[in-house]
């Protein structure tokens, strides 16, 4: 069963984890998050839940205007082959969300660390960075630092990963 918004902040309280949420109406893309800019200070993120050749998945969390070349990615990341995007069934069955609320916070509901994920610098260059909660209608604020302690505690140390040299 899937962590609930709630559960995800109770651990994070838990580790002693700083956040700020607010609430908004349900944004599925980048491009409809663009109205939430005034709302929201630090990095804004983009969510890629991906699977390679061999049918490893993984998670990049990168800047929302970052520009990604999925067919070089994968050298970056050490996969096997191009990167595809994961299947709606397989983002609910191992990430718990729905399309449209990819988010690092999905670690929680991934006991068995089928998932790697990969966070890019740029994005943490911010200091603060900003993520769905589980849910599209809001956005979590957390310290980058914190955001990689949260990783490390659900079993996914993040590669950390400097998109420009893609």
């Amino acid at each position: 069963m899937a962590a609930t918004r709630d559960e995800l902040m109770a651990y994070l309280e838990a580790l002693g984890i700083e956040t700020a949420t607010i609430e908004h109406p349900a944004v599925f893309t980048v491009a409809e998050s663009q109205s939430l800019r005034g709302r929201i200070v630090g990095g804004k993120s983009k969510n890629l839940f991906l699977k390679d050749k061999k049918g490893r998945i993984f998670l990049l969390s990168a800047e929302d205007e970052a520009a990604i070349d999925l067919k070089r990615l994968h050298e970056k990341l050490g996969a096997q082959g191009r990167f595809s995007f994961a299947s709606a069934e397989q983002l609910r069955e191992i990430w718990g969300v729905e399309p449209g609320s990819v988010t690092p916070f999905g670690a929680i509901n991934d006991r068995e660390g089928r998932v790697t994920v990969a966070l890019d610098a740029a994005l943490l260059a911010h200091g603060t960075v900003n993520f769905h909660p589980l849910t599209n209608t809001a956005t979590t604020a957390i310290a980058a630092e914190d955001l990689k302690r949260f990783l490390e505690a659900t079993g996914h140390p993040p590669l950390l990963i400097d998109l420009t040299t893609v």
